[in-house]
């Protein structure tokens, strides 16, 4: 009785999805090991059978790094984002459209998923340009230094129209974050502002970034401190304040962008917590931080400030339950 008290629980949330579409991005550091691979594969493939339509962005930072090691390069990275020289970029090419991209393509087969695997260059899906030379604000030191990041790109367009394409039929696009400009120059794209530009551009209305921690923690030894939700201007604060820092800087900041430019609701989420997605999205408990509008908020008193202790979990599954129709 139990399980299909659960099932039950799920059917207003799948009626809520079901034909609409999800960009989710993958971290690299979870295509990176096997077994959470191949829960992820799990729960994507119910995610995509239960009809919601679904794009995938990876990255694939830890592999590049190791690749680079082992050609004998030294990987520099920059408040989160990877410099890339020729060398680098090299690799950006092996691991992302090679080593990564197919790994995440034979576990979705293994799950019964029929997948693609593209970049941004395939069908002229994003346009970018190399960016120039920035000032960069160390977020230790407060020391501020000019940057260039070699080859590495700007988005200036996106045409999603092969991705609509492939999902209108049933297919699940797997996209590696390279993209060209017009001269047809590769150039490496951080996958957080792939998966925010794409969401953006296919409409959809979740974004969900899964990575190897439950969320924004105030401290990052501290999941007790875990944000549940926050709005664009209180993500925008914690970043200033410091209490977004390092890699999870672009992660929150890309989430941020694509609220701000239409999607309603994006989360960060754990990959390595079995299920998490699942909890997400088809429960009344919730897990990870929320990131969205007023209009798709929480109820104020489940909001909580950067800084602040709370039962996440808890937080969230009161406000599911105030919420006529469970939104997710």
């Amino acid at each position: 009785m139990k399980h299909i008290s659960i099932l039950k629980q799920a059917l207003p949330y799948i009626r809520r999805h079901k034909g609409r579409t999800m960009v989710i991005k993958l971290g690299g550091e979870l295509a990176a090991q096997d077994d959470a691979l191949r829960s992820l594969a799990q729960d994507l493939s119910l995610v995509v059978h239960v009809g919601i339509r679904a794009c995938i962005v990876h990255g694939g930072g830890p592999q590049a790094t190791e690749m680079s090691k082992r050609l004998g390069l030294q990987p520099v990275m920059v408040e989160g984002r990877r410099v890339t020289d020729r060398e680098t970029l090299d690799v950006a090419k092996m691991v992302f459209a090679g080593q990564v991209n197919l790994d995440i393509l034979s576990a979705l087969r293994a799950q019964g998923v029929a997948a693609v695997g593209l970049s941004g260059v395939d069908g002229d899906v994003i346009h970018a340009v190399r960016r120039s030379p920035v000032e960069v604000r160390d977020s230790e030191s407060g020391r501020v230094s000019m940057v260039d990041y070699g080859h590495v790109g700007d988005v200036v367009d996106v045409q999603p129209r092969l991705l609509s394409l492939l999902m209108d039929n049933g297919y699940v696009p797997v996209i590696s974050s390279l993209a060209s400009d017009e001269e047809g120059n590769v150039l490496n794209i951080n996958a957080d502002t792939v998966s925010s530009v794409l969401a953006r551009a296919l409409g959809a209305y979740k974004l969900i970034s899964l990575t190897t921690v439950p969320g924004v923690l105030v401290d990052a030894n501290d999941p007790a401190t875990l944000i549940p939700y926050l709005s664009p201007v209180q993500a925008r604060e914690a970043v200033a304040s410091g209490v977004v820092r390092g890699g999870m800087k672009p992660k929150v900041m890309s989430l941020v962008e694509a609220v701000e430019g239409g999607v309603e609701r994006a989360h960060i989420l754990s990959g390595l917590d079995e299920g998490a997605m699942l909890l997400e999205l088809f429960t009344r408990d919730g897990c990870g931080t929320l990131i969205a509008t007023e209009a798709h908020a929480p109820r104020p008193a489940e909001v909580t400030p950067p800084g602040g202790k709370v039962d996440a979990r808890a937080a969230r599954k009161r406000e599911r339950k105030q919420t006529e129709g469970g939104v997710a």
